[in-house]
């Protein structure tokens, strides 16, 4: 009777997915996840992403021209899903896709750019994924259905298991190196082309993308090649196909804006160059040379929130906690959205004993990246500090079964959890 019942339940659960799937899209094809769970997906792997490339470029004048081109392009796909554009700190050459909206550019692909046509063609690429609904064709691969049924509870971390929760961390990564079909590539490149032409752009920008990108393969092929492959078919296929526009009017080629902005990145790129010398040195525990390092990328750009943090982690170790406090607080004011720099103000406000504090950001952290066990763990011991053995206690589990097992602090969140013996 049991097995029955469950059967007929789980048969509801797929037509309702179902409808809502069909309902929410003009081209509709079956789906187990509805827009509004892609989109919340969406949103909750961004934090992440944003994290993992070194936190957004804190200049508003760079984010907000990068959102308005993205707009623009956006208003020509077919899927009407909240499109947002992000620029990240990290020299690595990368542009991606999440699911449901957010598409993330990094500072070292846009100082290969030359022209905003390409810029267009970059983005429009990327949007052209999330038109065609690739990352749920992967999600549903990944996500079992119990998960899936969940997804509206993901901004209520504290009501999700850690098994969900670490479940949600492997798919994270996924999501970063997801390598599409050459048949998702082709149909990507196919939307980007026709988003940048009805936008006004000359879709010719990506192709100069595409023979840039070619060119390096050799000698320092950009980490975007990796996830998106260009076989010489597929540029000879992208030629063939915008040959078949016909413009009416003068198509964009290049803007004074890009340049400006363009301009502003490379003023800044020594600055970025010294944070790169501090996190090798860093690496090697030489913590005064990284230091140092570090210290003249604030003297050529003194809101550089990547060296910030850096500093701060060296603070840190050397129990000089008002210092790294400073140099934390700067950079949270900078970006809020940095993970990284929302649990060194918990964890340094916990050095420090404020535990109000203390709880405050590492929650914040928490509600950046709930996947990550290392919030859960200094929440555990704020709260075996106040006593509130409990609370400390469901902390300290999630922190174990989240992970990750090879971190600093597991060992130590295991013997803590055993000794208090929930």
């Amino acid at each position: 009777m049991k097995r029955i019942f469950f059967f007929y339940l789980t048969f509801i659960f797929l037509i309702c997915f179902f409808l809502l799937s069909c309902g929410a899209e003009k081209n509709f094809s079956f789906s187990l996840i509805s827009v509004e769970k892609e989109v919340e997906l969406g949103k909750l792997y961004t934090p992440f992403s944003i994290d993992e490339f070194e936190g957004l470029y804190p200049e508003k004048e760079v984010q907000n021209y990068i959102n308005s081109i993205g707009n623009k392009l956006a208003q020509e796909a077919e899927r009407k899903v909240p499109y947002k554009f992000w620029v990240v700190n990290s020299g690595i050459v990368n542009a991606f896709a999440l699911p449901g909206g957010p598409v993330i550019i990094t500072r070292g692909l846009l100082l290969q750019l030359d022209k905003e046509s390409q810029l267009a063609g970059v983005l429009a690429h990327e949007i052209g994924h999330i038109n065609a609904r690739h990352h749920v064709k992967f999600l549903e691969k990944t996500l079992a259905l119990n998960l899936i049924l969940q997804v509206g509870s993901l901004f209520l971390p504290q009501n999700l298991t850690g098994e969900i929760l670490l479940k949600l961390g492997e798919i994270s990564a996924g999501l970063l190196s997801l390598k599409f079909s050459r048949d998702q590539e082709r149909e990507a490149d196919r939307y980007g082309f026709l988003f940048t032409f009805k936008a006004g752009y000359s879709p010719q920008g990506m192709i100069e993308v595409f023979e840039k990108f070619k060119a390096l393969e050799k000698e320092r092929p950009p980490e975007w090649l990796s996830t998106h492959p260009l076989p010489e078919t597929r540029i000879k296929e992208a030629k063939e196909y915008i040959k078949t526009f016909k413009p009416k009017g003068d198509l964009i080629l290049n803007t004074q804006t890009f340049q400006r902005i363009k301009n502003h990145l490379l003023l800044t790129k020594e600055s970025y160059d010294w944070v790169e010398m501090g996190k090798k040195a860093y690496s090697k525990n030489n913590l005064t040379q990284a230091e140092n390092y570090l210290k003249k990328a604030l003297e050529l750009y003194p809101e550089n929130t990547l060296a910030m943090t850096y500093i701060a982690s060296i603070n840190l170790e050397k129990k000089l906690f008002l210092e790294a406090l400073d140099y934390i607080s700067r950079a949270i004011k900078l970006d809020p959205h940095f993970f990284r720099a929302q649990l060194l103000a918990g964890i340094t406000y916990f050095k420090l004993k404020d535990y109000e504090k203390a709880l405050f950001y590492l929650n914040e952290a928490q509600k950046l990246i709930p996947f990550n066990g290392i919030s859960y763990y200094y929440k555990g011991r704020v709260y075996e500090e106040e006593n509130k053995l409990s609370e400390a206690a469901k902390n300290y589990k999630k922190a174990l079964e989240i992970g990750p097992k090879n971190a600093s602090w597991y060992k130590d969140c295991y013997f803590r959890y055993k000794k208090i013996g929930y």
